[in-house]
């Protein structure tokens, strides 16, 4: 704490005690009166800013630990794609009473609910919408929904990456292993999804059609691997043909 008191010369003072902030009785051989003045001051300082932090600490919990309401959590999965950003919407009977937005793990915490019975509406661009019916919500207890709320493909607005593997004289390899991979801003890549070609050598991935780049790359048992971007801008069928070196 910074005294707003000057520093003094303390010449011989008076003798004698005198009392702390705290009630303390203490003697102070030669202290003069001016320069205890500015000490008390400062003490009384202290003392008023350490109660001040108590109150408001004495406080906080109260805030936190509102017996009032309730609450619930859960985590969200999706069938492609990651968790994050979506929206979970409560409601109470037809009424909106309350939003919140997944983090990148799915998860996701409704609180200060009053008491009683609200259901969720889950919402994101390219996935299913799915619903929670009868949540029941207690007084100081907030409730786990678990980690089974799946949204799938929305199979009307997702992107569909559809090719087929060849040969140098184009016939269709089957077989294959395919594998996609996200380009990510920065230029790393990073794997979504895999499989193997079918008999006739096709392949399909669905993805969201969230705008993005990725990478298709075929690889048969004894050549070398074949890769192609593609952009992706939403909900359409993107087509690729990859050629191998079979053998």
């Amino acid at each position: 704490m910074v005294s707003m008191c000057r520093p003094v010369s303390c010449e011989p003072g008076i003798l004698g005690n005198r009392f702390t902030p705290f009630g303390h009785q203490q003697e102070v051989p030669q202290l003069c009166r001016r320069r205890w003045r500015c000490y008390y001051q400062d003490m009384l300082k202290a003392r008023s800013l350490l109660l001040l932090t108590m109150a408001i600490s004495a406080g906080l919990p109260a805030v936190a630990q509102d017996k009032s309401t309730g609450g619930f959590k859960g985590k969200v999965r999706v069938e492609v794609g990651t968790p994050v950003g979506v929206t979970v919407v409560v409601r109470q009977q037809e009424r909106e009473v309350g939003r919140v937005v997944t983090d990148k793990s799915g998860e996701f915490t409704v609180n200060r609910l009053k008491p009683g019975l609200y259901a969720v509406t889950l919402r994101k661009p390219g996935l299913s919408v799915g619903t929670i019916e009868n949540i029941e919500v207690r007084a100081g207890k907030t409730r786990s929904l678990g980690d089974r709320l799946v949204l799938t493909i929305d199979e009307g607005s997702i992107a569909f990456i559809k090719g087929s593997v060849f040969d140098p004289t184009g016939r269709s390899v089957p077989n294959v292993r395919v594998e996609l991979f996200r380009i990510e801003a920065d230029g790393n890549i990073k794997k979504i999804d895999g499989r193997v070609s079918n008999e006739i050598g096709s392949f399909v991935f669905r993805l969201t059609p969230d705008v993005a780049r990725y990478r298709v790359t075929a690889k048969g048992k004894d050549s070398e691997p074949v890769s192609k971007d593609i952009e992706v801008d939403g909900a359409a069928v993107y087509r690729v043909a990859l050629t191998i070196n079979a053998k």
